[in-house]
């Protein structure tokens, strides 16, 4: 930050500057335009790099070097293989080989690429109405309905459940595809603080006792809204507590299983199964296909009343395009394994082959002593690193040992707790995950990032530990 400053003084930048504005508001505060130019800029090589392959346990990235400090960049016509510790690929169906790609290639061949056209129009396929049918099947539910895009399953269909007069009790930490589909609802947002289940229980209390500001009308509704694993903190929702809080003041409960679904629980059905709780207790299920299912798409699922009503006002289902043949019939293939429906024992494999990388990888990282966010059974790792420098450092220097990572910083994190985030899943080995625990070792005790107090014990880790997949 403080080079940046110095950068600003003495270097005019390269870009455009807006003209004829007078009287308009400024596109970019001064902070926002200082941190794009003088901050980001240096280490713009950490992020958005191309890649050309399929995102599975190895990902191959094309190399390319900047000349002008990162104001652009040149491809040098080479490409590098690198460990995938990047990828939301939880349950390792990221393949172009094997029973979900050679389905998916027959999908395309008899209903083609796309319909082009909504579901309540021309865009109703077979594939599409036998996948909401397995899923709310697969989840213990009535009725479920899919979306071709995740991000919109969560922002189009929020305005369609709360209105202007409904209250939504929301998790500091939500993911913002929850935050704007909120702002769009034009519902009032009161944010507690991430799984504070007393914090939250005060907020519900408070609502129900004074109503809506000004009139203290009772609110027609009360919705707590939350994730199932969140995607920076690597956490999982206190679920137990929130039901008893949700059942006790007479709310509803809407619950992102995003990164949960497929990686979470004994079945694979998100926190959920993990916590052993009753379906019937969340009054929408909201999940994606772009993490365990290695597709696209998401979906929501409660009764069927519930679904219903959304196939009717839902502005993703009455706009947006049907989901593609082969996008449903790769999310298809992949949930009749994870379920057992294949009559194989294959997605059990990768449930526990998961939970067992992701204790071990854990454990490891507690033993080098770094600080990392999160649940033990989250396969999403954080790594503290703090400061925006180190951010690049790591993933510059874990890239040139062949490892891929992502760096998260401002504005998706605090300023001042940058972090690297690790992303485990089903298709990394042993040796893969020791190769990287041997490097990020390496990289700690360089770059200084041991930063944990707690005492580290140094008893070997048995991977194959019985109690590692409990």
């Amino acid at each position: 930050m403080f080079l940046g400053y110095i950068n600003m003084l003495f270097f005019t930048p390269k870009v455009a500057r807006e003209q004829n504005r007078e009287g308009y508001v400024p596109l970019y505060n001064r902070f926002e335009n200082f941190y794009m130019r003088y901050v980001y800029r240096r280490v713009r090589d950490c992020w958005n790099k191309p890649i050309c392959s399929v995102p599975g346990a190895e990902v191959v990235l094309k190399d390319r070097i900047t000349k002008d400090y990162g104001w652009t960049f040149e491809y040098t016509g080479t490409e590098t293989c690198c460990l995938n510790l990047g990828s939301y690929n939880y349950m390792g169906f990221a393949e172009n080989t094997g029973p979900c790609a050679e389905a998916a290639i027959e999908a395309i061949k008899k209903y083609g690429l796309s319909y082009c056209s909504p579901v309540r129009e021309m865009g109703c396929n077979p594939l599409q109405m036998e996948l909401e049918k397995s899923i709310a099947r697969f989840l213990g539910v009535e009725d479920a309905i899919v979306f071709g895009m995740g991000f919109a399953t969560n922002t189009l269909n929020l305005p369609s459940l709360v209105s202007n007069k409904c209250l939504v009790l929301s998790d500091e930490k939500n993911h913002a595809s929850l935050i704007l589909g909120l702002r769009l609802s034009g519902a009032t947002v009161r944010v507690f603080e991430h799984n504070n289940m007393k914090a939250l229980e005060e907020l519900a209390r408070d609502a129900i006792v004074y109503g809506q500001p000004r009139t203290h009308r009772p609110w027609d509704k009360i919705f707590i809204v939350a994730e199932g694993v969140f995607s920076m903190e690597g956490s999982i929702v206190h679920l137990p507590e929130m039901i008893a809080i949700k059942k006790k003041y007479k709310l509803y409960l809407y619950l992102d299983e995003a990164h949960s679904v497929g990686a979470l629980g004994p079945k694979g059905r998100g926190a959920l199964d993990y916590y052993g709780c009753d379906p019937k207790d969340i009054d929408i299920l909201m999940g994606t296909f772009t993490k365990s299912f290695g597709s696209a798409g998401g979906y929501l699922s409660g009764t069927k009343k519930l679904i219903d009503y959304l196939r009717v006002t839902s502005h993703a289902s009455c706009y947006a395009s049907a989901m593609s043949p082969p996008v449903a019939q790769q999310i298809l293939s992949s949930l009749r394994i994870i379920s057992g429906e294949d009559g194989s024992s294959e997605g059990e494999r990768r449930i526990q082959r998961l939970a067992r990388n992701t204790r071990y990888f854990r454990r490891r990282l507690k033993q080098i002593g770094v600080i990392t966010y999160g649940n033990e059974h989250s396969p999403v790792v954080p790594m503290l690193v703090y400061m925006f420098s180190k951010i690049g450092a790591v993933v510059r220097t874990l890239s040139a040992r062949k490892i891929a990572t992502v760096g998260v910083g401002f504005p998706a994190t605090p300023l001042m707790k940058g972090r690297i985030r690790f992303c485990l899943s089903a298709a990394h080995t042993k040796e893969q995950l020791d190769y990287a625990l041997d490097v990020i070792e390496e990289r700690a005790i360089t770059l200084g990032l041991r930063y944990s107090q707690l005492p580290r014990d140094m008893t070997p880790i048995e991977y194959e530990a019985e109690d590692e997949i409990d």
